[in-house]
């Protein structure tokens, strides 16, 4: 149990993101999505969102082409606890509308914080 603790994310909390991925790793035992998160003033965060493993994202509809660098798209995710730009994956909004994982619903978040 201890290797798949997800204890540094704050799961009592839910940051939903408008990003621009910039890298999508469909790798075991987890999958990244790395993205890029406008910060308000001109310029980009970059966030790294750790999810599933591909066996479990691949029975929700997820391949290894779901995304690509350059798709905009809205992502919701359990933040890291000491605020570093990174966290864990609850669901995402597709640049053609598909949702994947959990409703991605609540307004984008500043991502500046």
């Amino acid at each position: 149990m201890a290797h798949h603790s997800f204890s540094m994310f704050d799961m009592k909390k839910e940051l939903v993101l408008d990003a621009v991925v910039t890298e999508f790793q469909w790798t075991n035992p987890h999958i990244w999505i790395e993205i890029d998160v406008l910060d308000g003033k001109g310029g980009a965060k970059h966030w790294s969102v750790e999810g599933g493993a591909v066996a479990g994202l691949s029975r929700q509809g997820w391949k290894r082409s779901t995304l690509k660098p350059g798709d905009k798209i809205r992502i919701a995710i359990h933040p890291l606890h000491n605020g570093t730009a990174g966290g864990s994956l609850i669901g995402v909004e597709l640049p053609d509308g598909r949702k994947l994982g959990a409703p991605v619903e609540k307004p984008a978040a500043d991502a500046a914080r």
